[in-house]
């Protein structure tokens, strides 16, 4: 009994620190926009984005973590080794994507993860399309819907301020960014969070520590909040780099635009339990807003790089949390 409460502490103490890389590695998507146009100084950004980042459950329900926990995979497969495999396998691509400055999905890398464990014990079959499927479908639909709806507002913006001075559009959208910016850090904490919120939650149900219905304790909630605020306040600067100047230059507007963008796809998502990657809508609407003044705004080299990291993100992290599994087993 008592090694059985080490292991579940161990895995519980690996989630939240996949939890803080996430934010640590997601900073970028709530700060880069708001640092690169100045209108925040760096230390500054990475606490106002790190308050809204905890206090995001009082208003997400936990659908994300629901989805995590019982939709990807056939609840009686998962087991403490296979969390334990599924977050190795996140951790570790984290950690590499991070190191290169690639914006990567800590979301789709902690999928991979699991779908990696999960296939190595007991194949394909235990997948849960139904649910794995909304996953897949954000990979392609979250940058496309940021991207649209960057075009949509940058475009909107322009015309909206278009007799106004160039002065005056800066001094009134360097104060909006701090709404847009908000909004940004809710969004990632709403959505990203719950993803450990799901590990911590099917680990506690699959060793009958939760009772018998399935759901997320609040002491979960507000663990998986202050970890993921911790990491964000800790930054993430080589991809803030990348996120903020790498890919397109960006105006106070822009940088308004963007965010407004990301937020409103992050919340779209979380609202339906959709476990999207807040890295992907991000880049997706600061690209939009890049083609709106020409597409050789865009540095397309840039975003083709962050482009092939999506791809790799969940079958690498998959290969990863396989090998582990294997090594855990023997």
């Amino acid at each position: 009994m008592t090694t059985s409460l080490i292991i579940i502490g161990f895995i519980v103490f690996l989630a939240l620190v996949f939890d803080f890389i996430n934010g640590f590695h997601d900073a970028a998507n709530s700060i880069a926009t708001v640092v690169s146009t100045r209108v925040l100084k760096p230390h500054h950004a990475v606490i106002w984005a790190a308050f809204f980042n905890f206090i995001a459950f009082i208003f997400f329900e936990t659908k994300v973590a629901n989805t995590i926990g019982k939709g990807l995979a056939d609840p009686a497969m998962i087991d403490p080794r296979v969390l334990l495999a599924a977050l190795v396998g996140a951790i570790v691509w984290g950690l590499l994507t991070w190191y290169y400055g690639i914006p990567s999905s800590s979301s789709h890398a902690l999928v991979g993860g699991l779908i990696g464990a999960v296939v190595t014990k007991a194949g394909v079959s235990a997948l849960l399309w139904e649910g794995l499927s909304k996953v897949l479908v954000s990979i392609v639909l979250s940058p496309m819907l940021g991207m649209f709806f960057g075009i949509v507002l940058m475009s909107s913006t322009f015309w909206i301020v278009r007799k106004e001075t160039p002065r005056s559009v800066d001094k009134w959208f360097r104060k909006l960014q701090f709404l847009s910016a908000t909004l940004v850090s809710l969004g990632h904490g709403g959505n990203d969070a719950q993803k450990t919120m799901g590990i911590i939650a099917v680990l506690l149900f699959s060793t009958g520590n939760l009772g018998n219905e399935f759901h997320v304790p609040f002491w979960v909630v507000l663990i998986c909040q202050f970890a993921i605020g911790l990491g964000t306040l800790m930054g993430g600067w080589r991809i803030v780099k990348t996120m903020g100047s790498g890919i397109t230059k960006l105006k106070p507007v822009g940088g308004f635009s963007a965010e407004t963008a990301g937020a409103m796809t992050l919340f779209m998502a979380t609202h339906l339990g959709v476990p999207v990657s807040t890295t992907h809508t991000l880049t997706g609407s600061i690209v939009g807003v890049g083609m709106v003044g020409t597409t050789r705004s865009v540095r397309w080299g840039v975003a083709s790089r962050i482009v092939w990291a999506w791809v790799l993100t969940i079958p690498a992290a998959a290969v990863i949390s396989s090998i582990t599994w294997l090594v855990i087993r023997f």
